[in-house]
């Protein structure tokens, strides 16, 4: 059984300096950001021997706002001041001297199976708190998230945007040669830790897409032999087949933004096109009737507009449609094929994969097909996720070879910020949740 845990958040009034008229601390999200922030942050004092809660909370608030590549942090060894408690007062000077831009303050408790985390945010050169302090509890076993917590909120009051820390992953964990893997669902933290097995490798599993509220998965089985849509509860790892109909091959699901209906593909007697059906199952209705092969839909977080995948001009583009059917528009017009097209959630863009001239890609282009831009280059990378706040993607790279394997990967939308993400073995097939409630 997994188990979802619940967090409580409260604002602190903690003795403070009073804020004062100024600028401030902010970065600007946009394809400038090249010099990262640099930012203080000195161990969470540890309350009530929470010593070890402490030590490891601190580490992942680093590890998830360094991993930005929007921050920079200041080692505790330029530290000149020291901080002993939660209530020490700070001394501006002093991080203004080692040229720290914010500091980060906090500590940990921790009684009855459950641990606390409190923190301030301050602008140093302004020489005030960036918003209320803030408190966190959960019980020990989660102390991970707590820590993924703090960060998204420190990462939403610099940038102005949501933070994609807390945060989960579902993935196709392989295992065995290149020409035998043997294929299983798992899913685990944003950033590769507390990876848990959803389905066992006696079946091919392939393309595993999360619900709005990230507690359902659907993905394609071939424990029929066949393609086959299934439909797993996260919390009881219970897994029901949708839409079964003999003489057919159903693939490449995803849910509707309000999680009620499914869009997938469908082959029927040699040819495929794009159906919709209930959460329920039973028969789906065409959105698509065309001689091409259509896959790979994706819809726009309002639920008006679907991308997708068709190779109805000669070879593999991306097209745009309304939720409802109708002619589709084409957007994509660069050299080489386009495919596996996926709607941000800001609605603003669409990544995609693309393959010229002998290598793969994985890009993002506006809605309308303009502004494409490549992030990645290499022998082959495939299948994009939007993280939750649509600023950074996950994507797989399968590297050559008869021993080349198969690694999730993340980059940001400035293509800056490329870096593996860890897995106990190879992996393909990345979907990422929204965030955690």
């Amino acid at each position: 059984m997994l188990r979802y845990l619940t967090l409580v958040a409260a604002a602190l009034f903690v003795n403070a300096p009073a804020p004062v008229a100024a600028e401030p601390l902010r970065i600007t999200l946009d394809q400038g950001v090249i010099e990262p922030m640099p930012y203080a942050l000195p161990q969470f004092v540890a309350e009530g021997g929470a010593g070890q809660l402490a030590a490891q909370i601190s580490e992942v608030i680093r590890a998830d706002l360094s991993g930005t590549g929007l921050f920079r942090e200041i080692p505790a060894s330029a530290h000149i001041q020291q901080i002993g408690s939660f209530d020490t007062p700070v001394s501006y000077p002093d991080w203004q001297a080692i040229n720290a831009q914010a500091l980060i303050t906090g500590a940990v408790s921790s009684s009855g199976g459950k641990v606390t985390v409190k923190f301030f945010l301050y602008d140093v050169f302004s020489g005030q708190p960036l918003g209320d302090g803030m408190q966190l509890a959960a019980s020990e076993g989660s102390w991970r998230r707590l820590a993924h917590k703090v960060a998204d909120q420190v990462y939403s009051r610099i940038t102005g945007e949501a933070g994609y820390f807390d945060s989960r992953v579902v993935f196709v964990s392989e295992q065995g040669p290149k020409n035998a893997r043997l294929k299983r669902l798992a899913i685990m933290d944003y950033d590769g830790a507390g990876v848990q097995y959803l389905t066992d490798s006696s079946t091919i599993v392939l393309a595993p897409r999360f619900s709005p509220q990230g507690d359902r998965i659907l993905y394609t089985s071939f424990e029929t032999g066949f393609p086959q849509i299934k439909m797993l509860d996260v919390a009881s790892v219970s897994a029901r087949a949708l839409g079964a109909v003999d003489g057919t091959m159903a693939f490449a699901p995803r849910f509707s933004p309000d999680g009620n209906s499914i869009i997938y593909s469908l082959e029927r007697g040699g040819n495929t096109d794009l159906y919709r059906m209930s959460v329920n199952g039973g028969g789906g209705s065409p959105l698509t009737n065309s001689p091409s092969i259509e896959t790979a839909p994706s819809y726009s977080p309002d639920g008006s507009q679907i991308v997708f995948e068709s190779d109805r001009s000669g070879r593999p583009q991306i097209y745009v449609m309304s939720a409802g059917g109708g002619e589709p528009a084409r957007i994509s017009f660069g050299e080489g094929s386009y495919g596996t097209p996926v709607w941000s959630p800001r609605g603003d863009m669409i990544a995609f994969t693309k393959q010229h001239a002998g290598r793969f890609h994985i890009g993002v282009m506006r809605t309308d097909g303009s502004e494409e831009r490549l992030l990645t280059a290499s022998f082959l990378d495939e299948g994009p996720t939007w993280a939750p706040n649509g600023r950074v993607v996950m994507f797989t790279r399968e590297t050559s070879g008869a021993s080349g394997g198969a690694t999730l990967m993340s980059v940001d939308i400035s293509g800056r910020n490329l870096k593996a993400v860890p897995t106990p073995s190879a992996a393909s097939d990345p979907a990422w949740s929204p965030l955690l409630p």
